[in-house]
């Protein structure tokens, strides 16, 4: 399971930040093109406030104004709860969005911190432009590690944007590791609402401590 985690955090980083890719926006087809502007962008605030990246609400804030513009979150809550999705009511679905989004703003949080320096290589591909799904594939390249494969799901939506609604990194998918998790998690709890009010409870112990270590640093600075 580190394993696995420590690949989705790889994959999760590479949608995010640093991306030295060895194509021009130029020679990259649309859906390539968010990923690319998605990782320029958050490779400036690596670059320019990277001492910010231990504060969880800086973090929140990328989130919401560099990420979700670029993957549909609600695909992604709809894919990792499955059946659970479809009967659920509006306000648990209003719920376990926004805990879910807690949970991947801490997974960000910890990628930040583990991934360093590699650049990306967009393998070639057809394209389309009647296609309304496709994959991008590409390797993530970091000294002295054998590259690893990150492929994203994207898709056109209604507006004429394409975003990811999933990454797999050397074969593992997101969503289906994390539906696998949530389906499991919530027969053993036994309601959807229990497991909204335990991911409720892990983000704010997580933002808690998030805050405690940032005093911390804050009056030993």
């Amino acid at each position: 399971m580190n394993k696995i985690n420590g690949l989705l955090n790889a994959g999760l980083l590479a949608l995010l930040a640093c991306l030295s890719a060895q194509a021009s926006a130029n020679d990259l087809n649309a859906p390539q093109q968010v990923i690319k502007e998605t990782s320029d962008l958050v490779y400036k605030v690596v670059q320019n406030d990277k001492s910010k990246l231990d504060d969880r609400n800086y973090v929140f804030e990328l989130v919401n104004e560099i990420l979700e513009p670029r993957v549909d979150l609600d695909k992604v809550s709809k894919l990792v709860l499955g059946k659970y999705w479809r009967t659920a009511n509006d306000e648990q679905k209003v719920q376990f969005q926004k805990e879910f989004k807690g949970l991947l703003v801490n997974t960000y949080a910890t990628a930040f911190k583990e991934f360093d320096e590699w650049t990306i290589h967009f393998i070639p591909m057809p394209f389309d432009s009647t296609e309304k799904r496709l994959i991008v594939k590409t390797e993530i390249i970091q000294p002295s590690r054998p590259p690893v494969a990150v492929d994203y799901r994207m898709a056109l939506n209604e507006t004429g944007e394409w975003k990811a609604y999933d990454v797999i990194i050397e074969g593992i998918s997101m969503v289906t590791n994390y539906k696998a998790s949530f389906s499991k998690t919530i027969k053993a709890a036994g309601s959807l609402d229990k497991v909204i009010q335990q991911l409720a409870e892990k983000n704010k112990l997580s933002e808690t401590s998030s805050q405690l270590a940032l005093d911390k640093a804050n009056k030993n600075s």
